[in-house]
């Protein structure tokens, strides 16, 4: 609980003490209604202020304003008849547990979303002279080197030169278990250095990095309103006056007429019900039940690793019935890797130390996924006579032999006959001496949960999975194959994506939504023209991070059908609330009207349904296990 939660905690329950005790004690007219008046006060103080600045603000119709006029009005009544000031009382103390009730939950949401701005740096560490020097994050280039200590945040997103470590990712991802990281992986910022002691290059400047893109992400999220919200704010702006004008009719309307019928007009029965009435009208259990239910369902979700940037993009995701998924960095990982050795006679392990030596003077890609591959430092000195025929590949002499790494052009060139591959990816094969030696395949390898992935989307109810890419038609199709996705487009440019996705809309049922995954620059025209779009937040670009609605911060297409699934519950929740909330409270009304309710029951349709609704609202937290 906040200093401010207790302050009212401990309000409630003097209150509540002295009422108990009051009710005991034989004091009688003003000196009793004085008593009550402090229990009275002690309670409702600040509820009082709000009417009266609403009043001086000309705001007049909101929730403080009918228990401000309902309570007043009660104790006038209780001190008129000298009656019991108890219902008086009572209003505005369980008025106030239901305002405590509400102040928890969005304090529980948002310590949820707030594990997020924890990842604020507050330093970096730049080595000087050989002393650790700390600097605003801010003041740091691009390509500088960063040191992490152990306990430390990574402030930048770059690149580790030199030590490994465990990092924590928990805030960003939601991911319980470390990541192990050494030289030569990519690091994001916000993570926390749990073991060695790590040297980072930056490849990003402060302002640009993945920590402070997400709290950008993060401060603009309750922004964005909802259809719901929406109409519950349009809802209580209507309804507020309504039945202030309708309590008002209650109280002079009935008396008036039996005035006017010769009959005894009994003033203080229907002032009585008009108050009660009041109390029962009083819509805060549909004015904070549903934000308060989108809020917590993007505090469930970002504690899930999930940053949603409004409520209506949670409400629109609850009717997604098509996911179109980009291909490299989105369901694949995005780097080539060795995926196979065929054909060879010799180790693969040697074939791929013949193949990384003759590349070591390379920055190609695919040279750089043999080194990878190999995973040791080459040594220079065992290799000479590199030669680089262009469009062909690499010949050189490793340990005396001669080695050729290329593609079929360059076997073809030098008389080797080759053999072809059954399987889809880049094909580079290795001569030794003039002898086909076997040939490696590298490939852009899939994702361990993209399957996963596809297959939750059809258990959540996505009728239609398609993917879009540039890659050939033979890789894309294998792609799509063994994912087990409905409809595949390939060697598109970006505007081809657009075109294609605005095809896929036009055919979309009226009440369904599509959903548009992606990761890389090219993506964000999609991502833009999509219902959703979501993109990867780890290492995806910032263009398609800024043109998302929703952000995967730890690249886990997996994910996607969870966001589903917490938008599908929340959006339960908040329909549940709209519900019980106005049957309650119209029935209430008509009940008080005809005098067979009291306050109590007033107070029951008032409070008692907020606070059912507000714990409903927090469900939408609890989505670990969805």
């Amino acid at each position: 609980m906040t200093k401010k939660q207790k302050k009212v905690l401990i309000r409630i329950l003097v209150s509540a003490a002295l009422m108990v005790v009051l009710h005991f004690v034989p004091a009688t007219g003003l000196v009793r209604f004085g008593l009550y008046l402090a229990p009275y006060l002690i309670s409702g103080y600040d509820v009082l202020i709000k009417a009266c600045k609403g009043i001086g603000r000309r705001r007049v119709f909101d929730e403080a304003f009918l228990m401000a006029v309902a309570t007043i009005g009660a104790l006038a009544l209780g001190l008129a008849q000298s009656s019991d000031y108890v219902e008086a009382v009572a209003v505005m103390l369980f008025y106030q547990v239901g305002e405590l009730f509400q102040s928890y939950a969005v304090g529980k949401s948002r310590k949820n979303i707030s594990q997020l701005m924890d990842i604020r740096p507050d330093y970096a560490n730049i080595q000087r002279d050989g002393i650790l020097e700390q600097v605003d994050p801010d003041e740091v280039l691009i390509g500088s080197l960063i040191v992490v200590q152990p306990g430390e945040k990574v402030p930048i997103d770059g690149t580790v030169e030199e030590g490994e470590s465990s990092l924590n990712t928990s805030a960003l991802t939601g991911e319980s278990l470390p990541r192990d990281v050494k030289a030569g992986d990519d690091i994001i910022s916000g993570c926390i250095n749990l073991s060695g002691v790590l040297k980072i290059r930056t490849t990003k400047e402060f302002g640009e990095s993945t920590v402070s893109r997400i709290l950008d992400l993060v401060e603009n999220a309750s922004s964005r309103k909802s259809r719901s919200e929406a109409f519950i704010s349009k809802f209580a702006r209507v309804y507020t006056p309504a039945v202030c004008f309708s309590a008002l009719a209650l109280a002079v309307l009935p008396p008036l007429i039996s005035l006017l019928l010769e009959v005894s007009a009994d003033w203080t029965t229907w002032l009585y019900r008009a108050l009660s009435f009041l109390v029962a009208s009083c819509p805060c259990a549909l004015v904070v039940s549903i934000p308060l239910s989108f809020f917590a369902g993007i505090g469930g979700a970002s504690k899930e690793g999930v940053l949603v940037k409004g409520s209506n993009y949670l409400e629109t995701l609850s009717q997604t019935g098509c996911v179109v998924f980009d291909k490299t960095g989105t369901l694949t990982r995005g780097t080539f890797e060795v995926s196979g050795v065929h054909h060879s006679d010799i180790p693969q392990e040697k074939l791929i130390e013949y193949a990384a030596l003759a590349e070591c003077a390379s920055s190609h890609p695919i040279a750089q996924s043999l080194q990878r591959a190999y995973g040791k430092e080459a040594d220079r000195s065992r290799v000479s006579d590199i030669r680089e025929i262009g469009g062909h590949g690499i010949t050189a002499k490793v340990d005396g032999i001669a080695v050729a790494v290329g593609n079929g052009k360059l076997m073809e060139r030098m008389g080797v006959s080759y053999e072809p591959c059954h399987e889809t990816g880049t094909l580079i094969h290795i001569a030794l001496d003039g002898i086909y030696a076997g040939h490696i395949v590298i490939s852009d390898v899939i994702k361990p949960t993209s399957a996963a992935a596809i297959a939750a989307l059809r258990r959540s109810g996505v009728k239609k999975t398609v993917m879009l890419t540039g890659d050939t038609a033979a890789v894309a199709q294998m792609t799509a194959q063994t994912l087990g996705i409905d409809e595949v487009c390939s060697e598109l440019l970006p505007e081809d994506k657009v075109t294609q996705v605005e095809r896929l809309l036009s055919s979309m049922p009226r009440n369904k939504k599509l959903v548009f995954v992606g990761d890389g620059i090219n993506d964000a025209p999609v991502l833009s023209r999509a219902d959703i779009g979501v993109a990867m937040g780890a290492m995806g670009s910032d263009a398609a991070i800024e043109a998302a609605d929703v952000v995967l911060m730890d690249d886990d297409p997996m994910k996607i059908a969870k966001a589903i699934r917490i938008s599908r519950k929340c959006l339960g929740i908040v329909y549940q609330n709209i519900v019980f909330a106005i049957a309650v409270k119209l029935l209430a009304l008509i009940l008080v009207a005809f005098g067979v309710a009291n306050m109590w029951i007033a107070i029951f349709a008032d409070v008692g349904v907020a606070v059912i609704a507000i714990i409903n609202a927090i469900r939408a937290l609890f989505v670990k296990n969805l």
